[in-house]
């Protein structure tokens, strides 16, 4: 453990080690979505979402085919459909009960990453609903995002961590499988090995 007597607890410690801003790291942050930023959102197949609740906080990741993702309405509002998952909705019921969203897109290649901070709300809207159709099969929400500023993000962070460099990948089997994981974690009542099985033919059945 490190020692407390250097924690760091007060805005003006962190203005004596940090100093002021640079500026172009204040000029790049808008309060709507411009067409340069557009056109990051518009390519990114890939977001990570923040939102807030009783609880506590939750990051959870988002993902669709770039033309088919997170859509920008007009500078103010972005439309994100609520893809399949583990019926969870640790992401949904937090914006029922705190608008608050924040969202880091990336785009593969790519070394900025734009970031967005608004509050969200969820519709059932069928014809929004219908327009993100995928393989036949609708969202069962869309969420609605008003923009409260957007700014990008520079490529120290991914290229520090050489994300997009394919000599850093890291073979899956060098990690636990998720049928590893479950079994340890539900006590045997999940079985590694046929849960790995069938996992490749639940993903296909289940995508959409």
């Amino acid at each position: 453990m490190t020692d407390p007597a250097h924690d760091v607890t007060s805005e003006a410690q962190l203005d004596q080690i940090y100093g002021t801003p640079v500026e172009t790291s204040l000029v790049k942050e808008i309060d709507h979505v411009s067409e340069h930023y557009r056109a990051f959102i518009d390519a990114a197949p890939f977001a990570v979402i923040a939102t807030v609740g009783p609880e506590g906080l939750d990051c959870s990741p988002r993902g669709d085919p770039v033309g088919r993702f997170i859509r920008v309405v007009d500078p103010k509002t972005l439309l994100m459909p609520d893809r399949r998952g583990n019926n969870r909705t640790d992401s949904l019921r937090n914006i029922v009960r705190d608008p608050r969203i924040s969202l880091l897109f990336l785009i593969p290649g790519i070394g900025e990453t734009l970031r967005v901070n608004g509050r969200a709300r969820l519709t059932t809207n069928p014809d929004l609903r219908t327009s993100f159709e995928m393989q036949g099969k609708p969202p069962a929400t869309v969420v609605v995002i008003a923009v409260d500023s957007v700014y990008y993000q520079c490529p120290k962070a991914l290229v520090r961590s050489r994300l997009w460099d394919p000599d850093a990948q890291i073979p899956r089997s060098a990690l636990p499988s998720n049928g590893t994981m479950l079994q340890a974690l539900s006590k045997q009542r999940v079985e590694a090995d046929s849960y790995d099985a069938a996992y490749p033919r639940r993903m296909r059945e289940t995508i959409y």
